[in-house]
């Protein structure tokens, strides 16, 4: 009989096709749909319909689409993931954005701005590093990539108004960050309408990332850059975390060299089975093995971004 399954594909030569080969072995249906959306000419349609299983009843996302949050119920973080989907596809708009942002406006805080984690986790397994409490703050970490996001896409709701206000007041206010934090900054920065302001906001939030050393800049010398208070072992940073594609903001902190040095790095790390390491703390073998093709999926379309060959 003839040999069947993995064992039975020809060896994974390019960077894309060693990943393809781990996609196929270990991705979520999501992940290997969008796969084939960004590296094989797959359409957005199935892409959709995985994602889909992922939506509420209350027009947000749940049941671990974002994998150290498990459990059915929506929460912030979740939609955020979402959003980057339908945004990838160029479907972030319509009556399904309209009710994401009707979940958005029932579960933010005080002051227009939305929690990291939303109490109705309390129950279900977490990471221990994203802790429920029952009167969680507003959390730029989770408002900055989802107003930007409907910022990018030209949606507009009663609600954006005021996360719009909270990210402007929160980055402008930071004298102190860690990387996750600056992130969310940039996605914010990055679709932000005010455009000069965001550029100002920018430029400063660079200077703060260099004076506190957030960004490794020598990839063979990792001891000499602090890892961030609460972060796992080597749960570093590097330039094309901040800056994934050449357009965004961030770029502008980072020479040219600095960048070639970034990116190098990022290529070298593919593993031998194909796929990307997760940095951060690991805390459960299920959200690990699911986070992994995420991972990869975002290294592989930071290369490309930058023009750099992975087939």
């Amino acid at each position: 009989m003839a040999e069947t399954g993995a064992s039975a594909l020809p060896p994974a030569r390019s960077p894309l096709a060693r990943a393809e080969r781990f996609v196929w072995l270990t991705a979520r249906v999501l992940e290997q749909r969008l796969f084939a959306h960004h590296f094989r000419d797959g359409g957005a349609g199935p892409v959709e319909t995985a994602l889909d299983a992922y939506r509420n009843e209350d027009g947000g996302y749940g049941h671990a689409l974002e994998p150290d949050l498990r459990g059915p119920v929506s929460q912030p973080l979740h939609t955020a993931r979402a959003l980057r989907v339908l945004d990838a596809l160029g479907r972030c708009g319509g009556p399904r954005v309209e009710r994401v942002c009707r979940y958005l406006t029932a579960v933010s805080t005080p002051d227009g701005a939305l929690p990291a984690v939303h109490p109705s986790q309390r129950g279900y397994p977490a990471a221990p590093f994203v802790p429920v409490v029952d009167d969680p703050p507003s959390d730029l970490l989770a408002t900055g990539p989802v107003v930007g996001l409907l910022h990018r896409n030209d949606v507009w709701h009663a609600w954006l108004f005021r996360a719009t206000d909270f990210c402007w007041q929160r980055i402008e206010s930071l004298r102190t960050t860690h990387p996750y934090e600056v992130e969310a900054a940039v996605a914010f920065l990055d679709c932000a309408p005010d455009r000069p302001r965001a550029e100002a906001a920018a430029d400063r939030l660079g200077r703060l990332v260099r004076a506190q050393r957030l960004a490794v800049l020598e990839p063979d010398r990792l001891d000499r850059y602090p890892v961030s208070p609460g972060y796992a072992p080597g749960e570093h940073h590097f330039p094309h975390d901040y800056a994934p594609a050449p357009g965004s903001l961030a770029r502008a902190w980072f020479t040219d060299d600095e960048m070639a040095r970034s990116l190098d790095f990022l290529a070298a790390a593919q593993q031998e089975d194909g796929g990307w390491p997760i940095r951060w703390r690991r805390w459960a073998p299920a959200p690990a093995l699911e986070a992994r093709p995420l991972v990869t999926l975002d290294a592989l379309l930071t290369l490309t971004a930058y023009g750099r060959p992975v087939d």
